[in-house]
């Protein structure tokens, strides 16, 4: 039997039909209706056009009506490709060209979603249209013989080196197993989760929730919608990064925050950035009744490591032992290696990248690491350039070939800089024009503007006489210059 993700839907639907699945603001959707919803809108893309195989690309904000497309696409054996909706309309072209999507699928109010779609060859559709689209169709099951398990089911676009989008394609089966909760159904309770719709973990926490057949409540990442959430619906489970957690525990200081109930959690979990033996210190403090946990992975390996509750003080400043199923190595210049059954196959029609990445089995994740002598892990660095910034990737070409246009800068490198808050932010090393002033901060962020997603803009800015280089590549000296702005 295959282990397909439209399955979990027509399971869920079938056992608790009026269990909710999800909330997203005042709005909620039972698992019956999910299932109905999906069948209702695979119809009305088959009379779109979209086919098995075919991509459909997303570009909306977390909105719930997503939900059903998600699962009807499953269904259909199409392929779900959301875009980040802080993409800048540069970017969203770029990001839809790449996956070459049958449609293009977008909430109300994008202006320029006409000019996307055209460019990347697509049809378009608006949320709203597809929904009422689907009043009218059947509801009953939809059956796509020709699905496998190792068919295509999501890609989830990064940024590389370059700034290219690199889609990462997730076949279903890989899906399905990344996210089963075992063999026995433990209670899980309401999942908060503050990821949107766009990024790999808020898809990951979620079919985690729905395979155990309960809710997840999706809320923006400030403290007061976590914490009124986790309040609201008696929530169990939590997973913030580390920036998120010190919004949440700055909040839980003041009268409002106080205020709260929050003794229902029982999983606080964090990871995807440096997390100092600090922050696990107060969020165990702040809340007693819950298990905190660090996990380390990616969107190409899924969940690499994780460090349990009973060695947070042990083995401080470590991201775990390996998860099961995991293999991991550790090569001569000190890369981490990754091999599995939750490792990706393939990087979306670029065979080079692919073969960078993927070498007999085993990816090669860019993080330098260590093993101490327990076989306990630690991140220590990059081994290439791309930024890891609040659980986000940037590529310091990409937010470079932007700056060297700003006014005033005659020279720009970009760097990540290591942060307690962010693991690295995003730094903008100038020199300025001969004569003149430098750009401020202010006026970097604001060049940035519509030109890049605000993730990549610069929360740092440095001014030098000169960018390091080498001689005779001119390449930027990253890694000097990281040493230098530390």
């Amino acid at each position: 039997m295959d282990l397909l993700i439209g399955d979990v839907f027509r399971n869920v639907g079938r056992v608790v039909p009026d269990r909710t699945a999800a909330v997203v603001g005042p709005r909620s959707i039972t698992f019956g209706t999910i299932d109905r919803l999906a069948n209702q809108m695979a119809r009305v893309m088959q009379k779109r056009g979209v086919r098995h195989g075919d991509r459909v690309a997303v570009w909306s904000a977390t909105n719930l009506d997503v939900i059903p497309l998600f699962a009807g696409l499953a269904k259909l054996g199409a392929v779900f490709a959301p875009m980040n909706p802080a993409l800048s309309v540069d970017e969203a072209v770029e990001t839809a060209a790449a996956a070459r999507p049958a449609l293009v699928v977008v909430d109300e109010g994008r202006v320029d979603a006409g000019a996307v779609a055209a460019k990347a060859g697509a049809s378009l559709i608006s949320l709203d249209q597809l929904v009422a689209a689907s009043a009218a169709e059947d509801a009953t099951d939809v059956d796509e013989t020709l699905l496998s398990e190792n068919d295509p089911h999501v890609i989830f676009f990064t940024s590389g080196s370059t700034g290219r989008p690199k889609g990462v394609v997730l076949t279903h089966r890989l899906n399905y197993l990344r996210t089963h909760p075992g063999g026995i159904f433990d209670p899980r309770g309401p999942m908060v989760c503050p990821f949107p719709l766009f990024h790999m973990a808020g898809w990951t926490i979620s079919l985690q929730q729905w395979q155990a057949r309960a809710p997840v409540v999706f809320v923006p990442p400030d403290a007061a919608s976590i914490c009124r959430a986790v309040e609201r619906y008696r929530a169990t489970r939590v997973y913030g990064i580390p920036a998120v957690w010190r919004r949440v525990l700055a909040y839980l200081e003041t009268p409002e925050g106080a205020a709260h109930d929050l003794s229902t959690v029982t999983a606080a979990d964090t990871g995807t950035s440096a997390t100092p033996p600090q922050l696990l210190d107060a969020l165990r403090a702040a809340l007693p009744g819950a298990r905190v946990r660090v996990f380390y992975g990616s969107t190409e390996a899924g969940g690499v490591a994780a460090l349990e509750q009973d060695d947070l003080d042990r083995k401080p400043g470590r991201c775990g032992q390996p998860s099961p199923f995991v293999h991991v190595r550790i090569d001569d210049a000190g890369e981490l290696w990754v091999r599995g059954p939750f490792v990706f196959d393939r990087y979306f029609e670029d065979d080079a990248a692919t073969a960078e990445a993927i070498v007999d089995g085993w990816y090669r994740s860019g993080d330098l690491a260590e093993f101490d002598d327990e076989g306990y892990l630690s991140i220590v660095g990059r081994a290439r350039d791309v930024i890891r910034t609040g659980g986000e990737t940037v590529a310091p070409a990409e937010v470079e070939a932007v700056l060297t246009s700003c006014p005033g800068v005659a020279d720009v490198a970009v760097v990540g800089v290591p942060n307690v808050e962010w693991g690295e932010v995003v730094c903008a090393v100038v020199v300025p024009d001969a004569g003149g002033s430098p750009p401020t901060l202010e006026d970097v962020r604001a060049y940035c503007t519509g030109r890049l997603a605000t993730h990549k803009h610069p929360r740092r800015l440095a001014v030098l006489d000169a960018i390091p280089r080498t001689s005779p590549t001119n390449q930027v000296q990253r890694r000097l210059l990281v040493e230098m702005l530390s």
